[in-house]
């Protein structure tokens, strides 16, 4: 037992803090330069038949809905659609059940409706529409099936899109957007910083955008996997420390199984049973420069049964 000697101790005494009175803050705050560009992931849009017949949809029109009414809201310079945004399951090389069969003319009827709703949605914007291996779909199997038909246009014009393609038949050239074929090579630069994709990797038992972060030198957002995922790396540069982003905003498409995959199950008719995918519907927004440092931010916005909340304002259909 330490004798009580009234020596002081020999360390400091724990005291309160210093009186604080803080200097005028330095940090600049000015009106954003900045662009924004809406990210549209895959939308599946396709249909298959109840027992009544009636066409069901396999995307999700209240998802839809509200990414539409979103994307009016932010007013981008730029809308960017990832790919599969037609499911095209008739022209699949996997089994089809006849509840998805004589169903392609109504997806092509509903994705024409989709680039005009994109278009009111963003009248002044640059609207892209990545291909992704849903709509490779259509040009494989008429290279499979019926080759002499590959690349046919309307007489003597050239310079237009074959007849039997996505563009054509979804009319893209009426409400001026810029499809770019060839998944999965095809991809949209918003600066020297970050590129849009659709994607070929896929983790399913963990997150795919650290594939993404393993291959690429620059920041990328994809879709494809229909999950919401966010991962940052940081390397060492001969300038100093890069820092990476690999997203994914999930999707536009109907989660409870009705889009056909490995996962789906089907009752005795080959209608599809409600089995929810790990699958999260939501859409991107990047503010980005074009130019200089090629500064960009990155949000997603995740759609819960037909609503999101963005910047104060809610959206539900």
């Amino acid at each position: 037992m330490q004798k009580q000697t009234g020596e002081k101790p020999a360390w400091p005494v724990v005291k309160q803090g210093p009186a604080i009175k803080l200097p005028r803050s330095r940090v600049k705050v000015s009106d954003s330069p900045m662009k924004r560009c809406v990210v549209l992931p895959d939308a599946q849009i396709g249909y298959y038949r109840d027992r009544r017949g009636k066409l069901q949809p396999t995307h999700d029109e209240k998802a839809i809905g509200v990414a539409l009414s979103m994307t009016k809201e932010i007013k981008p310079h730029v809308v960017a659609l990832v790919g599969d945004n037609l499911d095209l399951p008739e022209l699949s090389k996997y089994r089809i059940t006849p509840a998805y069969q004589q169903t392609t003319q109504a997806s092509i009827d509903r994705a024409t409706v989709f680039c005009a709703q994109v278009r009111e949605a963003a009248p002044n914007a640059q609207i892209v529409w990545l291909a992704g291996n849903h709509e490779e779909r259509l040009p494989n199997h008429i290279l499979d099936n019926a080759r002499a038909a590959f690349g046919l246009r309307r007489g003597d014009i050239p310079d237009t899109w074959p007849v039997l393609s996505v563009p054509y038949l979804c009319r893209m050239d009426d409400f001026c957007i810029d499809y770019r074929p060839g998944y999965p090579a095809s991809h949209l630069w918003l600066n020297q910083k970050i590129r849009i994709i659709h994607g070929n990797k896929v983790r399913s038992s963990g997150s795919t955008a650290h594939l993404y972060l393993n291959s690429e030198k620059v920041s990328v957002i994809y879709g494809h996997i229909h999950r919401i995922e966010l991962a940052y790396r940081t390397r060492e540069d001969f300038d100093g420390p890069r820092t990476i982003m690999a997203a994914s905003p999930g999707c536009l498409a109907r989660i409870d199984g009705a889009v056909p995959s490995t996962k789906q199950g089907m009752d005795i008719d080959g209608r599809p049973l409600v089995s929810h995918e790990n699958w999260q519907q939501g859409i991107g927004i990047v503010e980005y420069e074009e130019s200089g440092k090629n500064r960009f931010t990155y949000e997603c916005v995740p759609i819960f049964n037909g609503s999101a909340s963005w910047r104060g304002k809610w959206f539900s259909v």
